[in-house]
């Protein structure tokens, strides 16, 4: 693939995941869609292999009037927008605290509002060893570097001991630690933190020797399983210290399958009105100097849809039908996986599957072969069940089986 440099940042010629989605693409047209599997596509497809656009959300752009569109958007978001991600964050779960929300162009944005404000020119930032590559790539933007602990133990287990080791190790060099945690359906492997994860990481933040920002991505929260469930988690973070901020990086781009409206925020779960305040200051100084403000329409969207009981039940229960779909293929996919030998890193939920292997690249070349187009990571392969039927799952699970052996 190659890099080139450029003011001292190594920079590689090509994105991974577009060059491999390219020749998926050039496959597809040559051979028909049938006969090609496309799981590298970070985007919710239908049995067809059609991009899911839910109707009751073409119904709330339908309510937009020109000036919907056209005019520009507060840097942090319009009222409406900020009040409807907060129904659609914490819904049951409204929590104890100051909270502030900044729009962002998807969650993308909410990272580097974290990553540019809750770090040093520097610094490391502290996160899973399976990660969205992306984390590195913003975090290099912005002359940071990311230092990883170890997700899964040897029984497959959330590594809360390494997690404690590199915070502390840390915190004894740095004044602040950017803790960022992608949770729940994670992206790449699918894994939901469980109440007892989520335990072990307040009871190990708590005992940190410095300030600790706590960004949780919650990209895929609205695909990871039941509502209620997947948000049992917010209530446990009221017991962090005061010496602990949380963040939470939100996106509307996957809650409403818009990706392309590019929107999200950034929200701001603080013990003070100070400190929110603060987080209001500086994230909208980062907006206004990088992006300025974001996608007016979408945000009005999201305004309609949560203060609407009648079209948000409708959303709900559309996503609902879709979620269970996807979470369908997740299973299929395991299920095949197991009966031909091989398993998955722990999966829960969500976009992705991945498969750990020592050689993710030769792997992927014999799919290509097969007309199989996955991503290879540096620890495993990455698989879009989002993007595949469960027929495709089942073929790509057997073939990624057979290689392994």
């Amino acid at each position: 693939m190659g890099f080139v440099k450029v003011n001292d940042r190594t920079i590689p010629k090509e994105d991974k995941v577009f060059a491999v989605s390219g020749r998926a693409k050039a496959a597809i047209a040559e051979k028909g869609k049938d006969a090609v599997v496309d799981a590298t596509i970070g985007a919710l497809l239908d049995d067809n292999g059609d991009l899911v656009v839910m109707t009751s959300v073409m119904e709330a752009i339908g309510m937009l009037k020109p000036a919907d569109y056209a005019a520009y958007a507060p840097i942090a978001g319009v009222p409406e927008f900020k009040e409807a991600v907060q129904k659609a964050l914490f819904a049951d779960y409204a929590p104890k605290g100051h909270v502030a929300v900044c729009a962002t162009p998807g969650g993308t944005g909410g990272l580097t509002h974290a990553i540019s404000n809750y770090s040093n020119i520097g610094d490391e930032v502290l996160t899973h060893d399976w990660c969205w590559a992306n984390y590195k790539g913003i975090a290099d933007e912005h002359g940071r570097s990311i230092k990883t602990f170890r997700f899964f133990d040897e029984d497959g287990k959330f590594d809360s001991a390494d997690l404690k080791v590199k915070l502390d190790e840390l915190a004894a060099k740095q004044d602040q630690v950017l803790l960022l945690i992608n949770t729940p359906a994670h992206n790449p492997t699918g894994y939901s933190l469980t109440d007892e994860d989520w335990d072990n990481v307040i009871n190990i933040v708590n005992a940190a020797s410095c300030k600790v920002v706590l960004f949780v991505d919650i990209a895929y929260i609205d695909f990871a399983g039941e509502p209620d469930e997947v948000r049992s988690f917010i209530p446990k973070l009221e017991g962090l210290g005061d010496h602990v901020l949380v963040l939470f990086g939100y996106s509307a781009s996957k809650t409403l399958t818009a990706y392309g409206m590019r929107c999200g925020a950034t929200v701001c779960l603080a013990k003070t009105a100070a400190e929110a305040d603060e987080f209001t200051k500086a994230v909208g100084y980062t907006s206004r100097s990088t992006w300025s403000n974001c996608n007016r329409s979408a945000q009005v969207v999201m305004g309609k849809i949560y203060s609407d009981a009648a079209l948000c039940a409708k959303v709900d229960e559309e996503r609902k039908m879709y979620r269970d779909m996807l979470l369908e293929r997740g299973k299929v996919f395991e299920k095949t996986l197991r009966e031909n030998g091989t398993k998955s890193v722990p999966f829960t939920a969500g976009f992705f599957i991945t498969i750990p292997s020592d050689k993710p690249d030769e792997v992927c070349k014999k799919l290509e072969e097969q007309d199989i187009f996955c991503l290879a990571l540096a620890k495993g392969i990455r698989v879009s069940i989002a993007s595949i039927s469960k027929e495709k799952c089942v073929k790509c699970a057997k073939a990624i089986a057979e290689l392994m052996k």
